[in-house]
């Protein structure tokens, strides 16, 4: 078990303190296409009753994502992006009571839904796809996640893998970390997460929840998103066929409970309810230590 080192992050609205507990954040994404709950949020009237509902089960953060990033998706406009996001972002404010993350790769759409009332950044990219969303988050003064990603979402599990996989998410989370701080984001606004899914073969995913406090060393607190992905498909395959990702909750709980075990601050996940469970009893056995 790694001890987590306590952040202060600061949001426009409020502080979150990261590392006395772990913080769980909600996925809700209002696409057609994501790889697990692609169309269940489409609709305005259902994303809000989802985002609510989030929020009742114990979610900290929700985390609003309107382009899919799932392996082999296309990218799609700014405009479509945001005439999908926009109108939830105005129907949620002042209805939802926790933050709201906007994951894009896109500045315009990240200036925009800012505007709207969102309080973080979550990109994939790692800054790699449009640097100026670094300035965005600077002028706003809003936390940004940086994810490590080999490749992009349509080539990222058909390029070769690295051979070091601890060695290439550390280079590239350094490469995005001086990004943006060259952008002027304060080192206090920066959160880190390895990608787990984005260009690493199965093992490889393993691997790095193993080796989390590694990247802890980097000084920037960890957020870790498991949930539903392939490589646990993979792992609970039944009959050589992998299985579907509304089954995958008890292999996200694993990997949760060991994100936590090995220094995650936040968790990403879409069983909010269950993985709030198994946060709040991985915390105990943590402060128990």
């Amino acid at each position: 078990m790694t001890p987590r080192k306590l952040f202060r992050l600061k949001l426009p609205s409020r502080t979150l303190l990261l590392g006395e507990c772990t913080l769980v954040m909600g996925v809700l994404n209002i696409t057609p296409d994501s790889f697990s709950d692609g169309g269940k949020f489409l609709s305005v009237r259902d994303a809000v009753a989802g985002a609510l509902a989030m929020q009742a089960a114990g979610a900290d953060i929700l985390d609003i994502g309107a382009e899919s990033t799932r392996p082999g998706s296309q990218e799609i406009p700014a405009a479509e992006e945001l005439a999908r996001l926009l109108p939830v972002l105005q129907a949620l404010r002042g209805r939802l009571k926790i933050p709201v993350s906007v994951d894009t790769q896109k500045a315009a759409v990240a200036e925009v839904a800012l505007g709207a009332g969102a309080e973080m950044l979550n990109d994939i990219s790692g800054l790699n796809r449009n640097p100026r969303l670094a300035e965005v988050a600077a002028r706003h003064r809003v936390p940004l996640v940086l994810v490590h990603m080999r490749g992009n979402p349509r080539t990222m599990q058909k390029l070769p893998f690295a051979k070091n996989v601890l060695r290439d998410v550390l280079a590239g989370l350094r490469g995005s970390i001086a990004k943006a701080r060259r952008a002027g984001i304060a080192k206090s606004q920066i959160i880190l997460d390895p990608g787990i899914g984005f260009g690493k073969c199965y093992a490889q995913n393993y691997e790095l929840l193993a080796k989390l406090p590694s990247l802890a060393k980097l000084g920037y607190p960890l957020l870790v998103g498991t949930s539903r992905k392939g490589f646990l498909g993979a792992t609970l395959a039944k009959k050589g066929k992998p299985i579907r990702a509304e089954e995958r909750i008890w292999g996200t709980a694993a990997t949760v409970a060991a994100s936590i075990f090995n220094g995650a601050h936040i968790v990403r996940v879409h069983d909010v309810a269950e993985m709030a469970q198994v946060a709040r009893v991985t915390d105990a056995l943590l402060s128990a230590q």
